[in-house]
């Protein structure tokens, strides 16, 4: 199984199939042959082992399909589509980005899927001296997700509940330690697995995809908030029939099921 990260669509490659045709006198019956069974998946970062995992399985129950996965933060995703990137799916990792693009008329029937729980990460060598929130301002280097990124506006949300909980110092300490804002989850969590910050906050799952890099702190309940990932074909879908296949395995049991053993947890009320 061949599956490919990009941005870019398959224009280029039906243009020069075109040329081709032209050049070798086949047109009627190229043309004649069923187009091409590639389905663009613009994914949330976060998103990345288990849409894997699930591209596979599409893949092996969809002979001749070829899933394309475009991974990014799902505000680039979003921009993307704004501004007419070619896809068929899209799966974001916050209500936000998602609702502006059906209020938009980008997408057809969004639907949750999955959520997950945002988490500390902690460089390896700290893990013995930060083992809970509390301790988190010992931290010397943190990093964050930009504010315009799901998990960055969930970790503001989760600072402004410890301020309100352990006082206001508490939450300027936690700020004045922040060297970065990252433009999606993944980079966020390289940066704590690399040693160029102390800590980190980052979803369970992508936790689990850095098992044994980096020591993980729970974050408490009361403080902490649910991160909800919706789905949605795209209005301009090339593929309408195929993306309507992905996005039922995606919301399927078997889907559940994936997401599950990578670390996404189920919705509340579901």
């Amino acid at each position: 199984m061949r599956r490919t990260t990009s941005v870019t669509t398959s224009v280029l490659p039906a243009v020069f199939v075109a040329v081709w045709v032209a050049l070798s006198g086949l047109g009627p019956a190229i043309a004649a042959k069923p187009p091409s069974g590639e389905l663009v998946v613009f994914e949330a970062a976060s998103l990345k082992e288990a849409f894997a995992t699930l591209a596979s399985r599409f893949e092996k129950d969809h002979p001749g399909a070829h899933v394309v996965a475009n991974t990014a933060g799902s505000q680039e995703l979003r921009a993307q589509i704004e501004h007419g990137a070619v896809g068929d799916v899209f799966a974001s990792a916050d209500q936000r980005h998602m609702s502006a693009l059906a209020t938009e008329g980008l997408v057809v029937g969004p639907a949750l899927f999955a959520c997950n729980e945002p988490v500390v990460v902690v460089r390896s060598a700290l893990g013995a001296s930060l083992k809970t929130f509390a301790d988190l301002p010992r931290a010397e280097r943190i990093v964050v997700g930009a504010p315009e990124v799901p998990i960055g506006a969930y970790t503001l949300q989760i600072f402004q509940k410890a301020g309100a909980s352990y006082g206001a110092g508490f939450a300027a300490q936690l700020q004045a330690k922040i060297v970065s804002h990252e433009l999606n989850v993944r980079q966020v969590l390289a940066k704590v697995v690399l040693g160029e910050a102390d800590a980190g906050i980052v979803y369970r799952s992508d936790a689990m995809a850095a098992k044994g890099k980096v020591a993980v702190v729970a974050i408490p309940a009361e403080l902490n908030v649910t991160a909800a990932y919706p789905i949605a074909m795209l209005k301009a879908a090339p593929r309408p029939e195929l993306a309507r296949a992905f996005v039922d395995l995606v919301r399927s049991p078997a889907g559940a099921a994936v997401l599950r053993e990578a670390g996404f947890v189920p919705c509340p009320g579901r």
